[in-house]
């Protein structure tokens, strides 16, 4: 039996006086206690865990200051703080036991662009792809770039001075700092910008200064003592990252002081960075890539300082393991064109060379790298297998996407060793890179470790993740081994660990780096800035004679929870375990398909990153408890009485069971994670074996029966469509429903019905000995149409109108008799039922299939459930059958007999818009569509947008109707309403029944746009 679950990790109680004082106060922003909220800020994409007590989201630089100046009254001096934005830190940069301080929810504003000065004015919760959207109509854009820009913060990004691609001609973060406002410990404001001598010798002559004017002048003071000492001692890195700046606080001449430098890679220690200036860059007029592969690895090294020295814009590598875990991705779908195999020959490295400026510029530059290119082709030289060259924008950034993905792409390795960030961000001279990798890489094999490799070639930074099983404490004690062997490596070749990432945890290695005199100052300046240690403590340096950090390598790491969860119960649940918070899923875009309830509550707990850090720790507490959760799997559910008292009980006992209850109730099940998500992670999948479980201690609600049993009453309710309508239409029906089942805008049934549409009809009358007796020669004229409960019951004119389309092209439609598919009871976590369901179906399904006619569906949805669903629950017993998309099997028809017609010019051009499931589980569909409407004379364009909300049915349910409106809001309603209704073409029933409801009109599904060009014809 399933238990009550309970944890250890209450608040510490100063830390529960502090909250209820700010609660108190004018503090207007939101204040975070549940555990599940601690736990999803309790991880980063990095091998650390540390528990937050809470999580503070201010909504107003009044809050900020508020919060830190509560903090410095005597009974709150043990609360310390952590800011945090995108969270995508791969060395535990934000991660605190203290409370976390996220400005991503409300300081997310861009409230200024000054195009005629080239600035832009930011909030710290801005992501950086976000202002990029803002930039671009005004023609420029912020030129630092990171793989994880999609999600991560301004704010994140100047704490960790971050950069990425094109650093050798962009710079870091910290080039294009102009001025800062931020917070200090007691709550005062700082506003840092460059001064001259003339200011300084103001702040001087001050005789009571304010902490932020002491600051200024304390620091120039230090920093202008010890320039030698600085100048000789810090690296000649492009990368050059320490924490606090010392060196470029100043500028050459010495004469202009900028503090921002300092407090740009703090990682939060200094002071609260809420507000940034910014230096932008134009956009560049041309952009070309040149895409060079190589015969191996090294070759793709050695061969970078003569791109370099072709003065490329960027240039970026990446290995065979990378590239390979590509292929097994759905990004390569859109890259394979333009990285094309070598016939004889196995790619094993690929530079990525890219040039952006003048058009005349760019295009001398290509050719002149074209001609060295060729010249070492033909000499056999450089390890070259060939090149090929775009200037199309969309495909140079779609190449980017496929090289910003290769950091989670790496967590997809198969086994239980998987490539982690530790040691991944080193930084040498450009020119010792080579030498260097080749070391590296003998350090690693020397540890029998597998590992992956890419990064930034021309800036001598390399990401290398090396494999290692966080559950295993031996693999664990070599990561600090490796870790140290790595930075004494970085050392001997002039470079350093941290060279783009941030320090986070490894500041142990400061004082070797450093020296004790420049480590000393360090110290000093996190004593001027924080002489309590209240700011991000243990991170960096602590304030001179506190005591050593507080965190290092050897830190609480997350295998520390899973090594506590029995293998066997990890291996049944691995889309929970290998989530390795890579983050991809907080993509700020609402034209993104993943993950719309994310996108629409901004809370991470309802994330695939949040669900999965849930889901890990209900099953440590499960074995806590003794529980073994393959028995508990597999267990009945406890008689109704008990069930019932136990959900009577809900809101007075605390379950840990009711917090994950609540991540994954608010999922849509749009399958979107399964494969946008690096590793492949499958909410929709581990919610349904939650969901099975839960319910066998508490009441399901009335609405999952509704739902699980749609397909099992509709054909009964299609025997009196007109009756059913009637009794389930009226606004007493709908309001009863509402209030006592929780479902609401129910659907009417199809009148007439699809048996009456096709009355006496050719394709009706399944009989399968009749179908049996036909020649095996003429059986592909035959098509056999699967139905889902959908179309068939409330959209019959679209599978009427799909038969009639077959029948136009030349073949002969069966109907098939209606099977339950299942989909609905597997989403309502109806596991037992779902594979009695979905092996009946499959036993008839595979019937059929020994045919050897094709089997077609409308819905792609209920179609890609039978590939899905259907192999997980039956695995060997699901047979070999094969449900083809309507898209599926018009493409082998076209193939066969294209052209197909001629439409008329009114009816000539259509738009398609994709279905969240189908367009991430077959990420080729839209090419397909268009190449059919194209094989029937038509135009098609199509839409990426993110989810419209209805997922299923989600957005039947009264609890997500305010979720499911202001996702179809979000990206949907414009686009809708931006084009004729006629030209609108959507696949998915729940996508077409969604823009019924909100946009007032019902599309067609595209086989009835092909009729009717026939029919024009």
């Amino acid at each position: 039996m399933l238990p009550k679950l309970s944890h250890q990790q209450t608040l510490e109680p100063v830390y529960l006086a502090f909250l209820d004082a700010l609660a108190q106060s004018n503090y207007c922003g939101d204040i975070d206690k549940r555990y599940s909220a601690r736990l999803a800020q309790a991880t980063d994409n990095s091998v650390y865990q540390f528990l937050p007590q809470a999580v503070l989201y201010p909504k107003t630089q009044a809050d900020v200051k508020l919060i830190m100046t509560l903090a410095t009254k005597p009974e709150f001096d043990k609360v310390v703080f952590s800011a945090r934005g995108g969270g995508t830190g791969t060395n535990g940069q934000s991660l605190t036991h203290g409370l976390i301080l996220d400005l991503s929810r409300y300081f997310n504003q861009v409230i200024e662009i000054n195009e005629k000065e080239c600035w832009v004015r930011v909030q710290a919760g801005v992501v950086k792809d976000a202002l990029n959207d803002a930039l671009r109509p005004h023609g420029f854009f912020f030129s630092p770039d990171l793989s994880t820009s999609n999600r991560a913060t301004m704010g994140g990004m100047i704490n960790t001075d971050a950069s990425g691609a094109g650093s050798l001609v962009y710079g870091k973060t910290s080039d294009h700092v102009l001025e800062l406002t931020s917070v200090l410990y007691d709550g005062s404001e700082l506003e840092t910008k460059p001064l001259d001598l003339k200011a300084l010798e103001a702040l001087d002559a001050l005789e009571s200064p304010s902490l932020g004017q002491a600051l200024q002048r304390d620091i120039a003071r230090m920093t202008r003592e010890h320039r030698d000492e600085v100048e000789s001692r810090f690296p000649k890195l492009n990368r050059f990252l320490t924490g606090y700046d010392l060196k470029n606080v100043w500028n050459e001449t010495v004469d202009e002081f900028n503090l921002s430098r300092i407090l740009t890679g703090s990682e939060g220690t200094l002071a609260v960075i809420t507000e940034a200036k910014l230096d932008i860059t134009p956009l560049p007029k041309t952009r070309m890539m040149v895409n060079i592969k190589y015969d191996s690895f090294q070759s793709a090294l050695r061969h970078a300082p003569d791109l370099v020295k072709a003065k490329a814009t960027v240039v970026e590598t990446v290995d065979s393991k990378v590239l390979n875990l590509a292929k097994q991705d759905i990004i390569w779908h859109s890259v394979s064109s333009l990285i094309e195999e070598v016939p004889g020959a196995s790619i094993d490295g690929l530079n990525m060379v890219e040039f952006a400026g003048e058009p005349d510029e760019v295009e001398a530059k290509v050719k002149q790298l074209e001609a060295m290119l060729d010249t070492q082709l033909v000499a056999n030289q450089a390890g070259l297998l060939g090149y090929q060259v775009t200037s199309d924008k969309a495909s140079i950034n779609t190449i980017y996407a496929m090289r910003k993905k290769a950091v989670g792409l790496l967590g997809a390795t198969k086994g239980s060793r998987k490539p982690i960030a530790f040691a991944e961000d080193t930084a040498v001279p450009p020119e010792k890179l080579a030498d260097f990798i080749m070391e590296f890489r003998a350090l690693l094999d020397s540890h029998e470790l597998q590992y992956g490799m890419f990064g930034h070639v021309d800036a001598g930074v390399l990401h290398v993740r090396p494999a290692l099983d966080m559950c295993d404490p031996q693999d664990e004690r070599l990561l600090k081994t490796v870790s140290d062997q790595v930075a004494a490596l970085t050392l001997k070749y002039g470079g350093l660990m941290w060279g783009e990432h941030g320090k986070g945890v490894r500041g142990e290695y400061g004082p070797s780096v450093f020296g004790e005199t420049l480590f000393g100052l360090l110290e000093e300046v996190k004593g001027y800035f924080d002489p309590n240690n209240k700011l991000n403590p243990g991170k960096l340096v602590a304030p001179k004679g506190s005591g050593p950090l507080l965190y290092n390598v050897d830190s609480t790491k997350r295998g520390a929870f899973d090594r506590q969860i029995p293998v066997n119960t990890r291996e049944a649940f691995p889309d929970v375990m290998n989530c390795n918070g890579n983050g991809l899923c907080f993509n700020y875009s609402v034209y993104s398909p993943m993950c719309p309830s994310f996108k629409v509550t901004g809370d991470r707990v309802q994330s695939p990153k949040g669900r999965a850090g849930l889901m890990r720790e209900w099953l440590r507490l499960l074995e806590a408890e003794g529980v073994d959760v393959d028995a508990l799997a597999k267990a009945k559910p406890l008689g109704w009485l008990q069930r019932t008292q136990n959900t009577l009980k809900k809101e007075r006992e605390y379950d840990y069971s009711h917090e994950v209850m609540e991540s994954l109730k608010g999922c849509l099940a749009c399958k979107a994670c399964s494969s946008q998500c690096p590793v492949k992670v499958d909410v929709p999948k581990f919610r349904a074996q939650f969901f099975n479980i839960y319910y066998q201690r508490y009441l399901r609600p009335v609405k999952d029966y509704l739902v699980a049993g749609i397909e099992e009453s509709l054909p009964l309710m299609a025997k009196v469509p007109k009756i059913t309508n009637f009794a389930s239409q009226n606004k007493l029906s709908q309001w009863v429903i509402k209030q006592s089942i929780g479902y609401v805008d129910a659907p009417a049934l199809s009148v007439p019905t699809l048996k009456q549409r096709l009355e006496n009809h050719a394709c009706r009358g399944y009989d399968l000995n009749a179908l049996q007796q036909i020649p095996q020669a003429d059986r592909d004229q035959y098509v056999l149409v699967v139905q889902d409960p959908f179309n068939s019951f409330y959209e019959a004119e679209t599978v009427y109108h799909f038969i009639k389309l077959i029948e136009k092209l030349g073949f002969k439609p069966v109907l098939l008799p209606f099977k339950p598919n299942g989909k609905p009871i597997h989403i309502k976590g109806f596991l037992d039922k779902f594979a009695k369901t979905a092996q009946s179906s499959a036993d008839f399904l595979n019937q059929v299939h020994a045919l050897g006619m094709p089997m077609v569906g409308v819905d792609p949805a209920m179609v890609l459930c039978y590939r899905d669903e259907y192999k997980e629950i039956l695995a060997e017993n699901r047979g070999d059958f094969n449900v083809l998309l309507a898209n599926e099997w018009l493409l082998k028809v076209i193939d066969a007999k294209a052209p197909l017609g001629e439409a008329k010019e009114s009816t000539k051009l259509f738009t398609w818009f994709s279905h969240c499931t189908e367009s991430t589980a077959k990420p080729n569909t839209a090419k397909e569509w268009q190449a059919i409407f194209s094989a029937f004379g038509a135009e098609l364009s199509t839409v990426s947008l993110g989810c419209c909300g209805m997922a299923g049915t989600y957005g039947h349910e009264s609890d997500n109707l305010k979720r499911s409106k202001a996702l179809y809001e979000m990206s949907w309603e414009k686009a809708i309403d931006s084009l004729p209704h006629e030209q609108i073409l959507i696949s998915g029933y729940s996508c077409r029944s969604q823009v019924k409801r909100f946009g007032g009109f019902k599309p067609k599904h595209p086989v009835q746009a092909l009729l009717t060009l026939l029919d024009n014809d």
